[in-house]
Parts: structure tokens; C-alpha cells; sequence
């Protein structure tokens, strides 16, 4: 797990999940400027092992991980009680990929991450979290 510190009783939670160090680095580095509390894990079975689900309120995971994909990843995290909505990233999802993560109700942000489009679906999801 990456990031500063754990986060305070009641705090909200970003969970961020990708197994590219550099990548998960500036991202974490990228959205705490931005004022979220980043936890982030280099593959799933990490972020599974997470306690407090409960706290996360938004989830951005990479498509490939070694282990499981993201959207398997996020299929256990629902089955273990996260109910955060989440973001896919990936480099030129597939159709079978965009069809599976629509139907599970999560967003796909295509890589290269050059402007703020995930920055701003985050800052949407994060608004309308219940």
C-alpha cells in the first residue's frame, strides 16, 4: 500500500490500483494535490486484502494486473462489500472489455492519461458517491 498515512476515522478514501509503480507514484502524487486521500496497491489481491471498504469512495483500477484483471478485481470488491463506483483504465479496451465493464457499471478512461479526463470523472463519481 502507497500513500502518506493511513487516513482518519470517517475520511474518504481513493483507491487506486495498478501494478506499474511509476504509474500508481504519479497518479497518487497527481490526485492528493488535488485534495483526495489516495490508498494505493500494486495489484489485487492487495487491494482485496484492504480493510475498510467501507471508507473508499471512488476506485480507479488498471485493466491488466497480475493475478486478475481490474474488472475482476472490482467483481470480488463488490462481492466483499465495496460499493464505491469505479474507473478502468487500460490501453485500447477491446469491445468484449468495454461491453463487461458497462454492464458492471464502471467507466473506462483510455491511457495515455494526458488531460484531465480521469481527474474530472473522479472528481464526478467522488461528488455523487452515496
Amino acid at each position: 500500500m502507497a500513500g502518506k498515512e493511513e487516513p482518519e476515522a470517517g475520511q474518504a478514501v481513493l483507491a487506486l490500483v495498478d501494478d506499474d509503480a511509476a504509474v500508481r507514484h504519479a497518479l497518487s502524487f497527481s490526485l492528493e494535490t488535488k485534495g483526495f486521500f489516495v490508498v494505493a496497491f500494486g495489484d489485487g489481491e492487495s487491494a482485496l486484502a484492504a480493510g475498510n471498504l467501507a471508507a473508499w469512495r471512488c476506485m480507479v483500477l488498471d485493466l491488466k494486473l497480475p493475478g486478475m484483471s481490474g474488472l475482476d478485481l472490482f467483481d470480488h470488491l463488490r462481492r466483499r462489500g465495496a460499493r464505491a463506483p469505479a474507473l478502468l483504465i487500460t490501453t485500447h479496451p477491446t469491445l468484449a472489455t468495454r461491453t463487461r465493464a458497462a454492464a458492471a457499471g464502471v467507466d473506462i478512461v483510455e491511457k495515455p492519461l494526458l488531460d484531465d479526463g480521469l481527474t474530472t470523472k473522479i472528481a464526478h463519481l467522488w461528488a455523487n458517491a452515496v
